[in-house]
């Protein structure tokens, strides 16, 4: 082994397998590296608060990866690769909270789908993240507190997956898997300054997470710090799992290959509609705050431009904003849901939602959880949805075929990340410029890339939207933007120790 230390932050899969097969690096090295940057920042310095709980058996697992590597060669394409997952989904060995008391403590004894085939490829889960309370709204909750952005420790870092989104961009772990039902890997990702990915729904199972089948709108996806290392892990989470039927629908549309078709020239000769109709969630278009992040837009037009695309600039949803307005849950699904996630696990806390609100922790449970919990959603306003939906769908196709697109492009979030005092104590403001297009279709793929930083020096970035199960050219897309403009950049919270 060389006595030179790995240069572990912003590291990528390529360069760890790189220093693997060179000798210059062993799993069990990388882990350590990581627990100590975790020992050095989550809880002490800058206290990011991100992680919930770590694996105990991480570096067990790392020799037995390094003892595999020695005899037979890598295991799989994530061979000795650290990633977190958002505690919202099973790792076995570990508690599945949601970032509630409610759970404290609770193990479900088991690996959710996409943990299995992610371990099947040589991954080593390091810890469970933190997230907005239940999976909703910005990163806070009555288990941990609040989640502090990497970029400005007074604000916070999004959410639903703020802790995952956190852990890539300190430098926590090489990967991380996110999930979103509004927009929650998307915010937090570029909150951060990372990059993330909502699939088309089907691609990726949601077997073992919380809010799942048969819900429809709650998805899946990876956080990672670089488009090459999202396409590595896409290519091993998608896939049939008869434990949620929505995967049947991506069967039939999973390429060979997502890192295959990555291209630093895949912007040259692509058609890209400018989306520039405000539709964030709780947006004001007529703000400061606003305006700093339209001068990022602005400049990631132009950036398109340099790199080959042809901009259609702008375009135009017919009633775009009508028809997101009639966005609705359904009370009875997320029941259904809930019941769905705990059949099968070990020692479930509640039957169902009502029991859990009858317990007395239910009390503790921060406004923001409490509320989607406790309100009911009349069947005939989740219909609405249900026809707004398709006719948006609709619409949207209808748009990209006039124009001849191959991608959509808008503001990844439209506000800049918001604070942690003004979203624990009234207004309560959460999720702030959050566009959620693209939950709302359910059935398209976005990335979303770090565009530059705004006047404030925080992140803002874009996103790239596609057409049904057209995530692979939607990765291409986002890849040739980040190499022609390489706009990621560590955090200065938590530097090389």
């Amino acid at each position: 082994m060389s006595q030179t230390p790995f240069p572990l932050v912003e590291t990528t899969v390529e360069r760890i397998h790189a220093a693997y097969r060179s000798g210059e690096l062993t799993a069990r090295a990388l882990v350590q590296g990581y627990l100590d940057r975790i020992a050095a920042y989550d809880k002490q310095g800058p206290a990011l608060n991100a992680l919930i709980s770590l694996n105990p058996t991480a570096l067990e697992e790392a020799d037995r990866l390094d003892a595999a590597w020695r005899t037979s060669g890598p295991v799989g394409p994530l061979h000795g690769i650290p990633m977190v997952m958002k505690d919202q989904g099973d790792v076995k060995g570990m508690p599945t909270t949601m970032g509630s008391v409610l759970f404290k403590d609770w193990n479900p004894g088991r690996d959710s789908s996409v943990v299995a085939k992610l371990r099947a490829a040589g991954a080593i889960f390091l810890g469970k993240a933190t997230l907005g309370e239940l999976g909703a709204g910005d990163t806070h909750g009555s288990l941990f507190g609040s989640t502090r952005n990497v970029y400005d420790l007074e604000r916070t870092a999004g959410g639903s997956s703020g802790g995952s989104a956190v852990c890539v961009s300190a430098n926590f772990a090489t990967l991380a898997v996110a999930q979103e039902g509004f927009a929650s890997i998307r915010r937090p990702s570029i909150w951060n300054g990372v990059v993330g990915m909502r699939p088309t729904a089907g691609l990726v199972s949601r077997g073992g997470v919380y809010a799942g089948w048969p819900s429809i709108n709650g998805s899946l996806g990876p956080m990672s710090r670089t488009v090459g290392d999202l396409a590595r892990m896409l290519d091993v989470m998608v896939g049939y799992d008869p434990l949620d039927p929505l995967s049947a629908r991506g069967v039939g549309h999973v390429p060979d290959s997502y890192t295959s078709g990555l291209d630093p020239n895949g912007l040259r000769g692509a058609r890209i509609g400018i989306l520039r109709e405000p539709m964030g969630f709780a947006t004001e278009p007529g703000s400061e705050d606003f305006a700093k992040i339209d001068a990022v837009f602005n400049q990631a037009v132009e950036e398109l431009r340099a790199a080959g695309a042809t901009v259609v600039d702008p375009i135009e949803i017919p009633g775009l904003n009508e028809l997101l307005a009639k966005r609705a849950g359904s009370t009875a699904e997320d029941e259904a849901s809930f019941i769905e996630y705990f059949r099968g696990t070990a020692n479930a806390p509640f039957a169902n939602r009502a029991e859990a609100m009858a317990s007395p922790a239910f009390q503790q449970v921060m406004i923001g959880a409490s509320s989607r919990w406790t309100r009911e959603t009349p069947a005939a306003a989740h219909h609405e949805y249900l026809m707004a939906r398709e006719e948006l769908m609709t619409r949207l196709l209808d748009v990209m075929a006039d124009y001849r697109l191959d991608a959509i492009v808008h503001k990844a979030v439209e506000h800049q990340p918001t604070l942690i005092s003004q979203g624990v104590n009234p207004p309560y403001v959460d999720q702030k410029g959050a566009p959620h297009l693209n939950t709302f279709l359910v059935w398209v793929p976005s990335v979303v890339v770090p565009a530059g930083f705004t006047v404030d020096r925080l992140p803002a970035g874009i996103t790239f939207l596609g057409r049904p199960y057209d995530d692979a050219r939607m990765i291409r897309l986002a890849y040739a933007y980040e190499q022609a403009t390489r706009h990621r950049r560590p955090p200065a919270s938590t530097p090389e120790l």
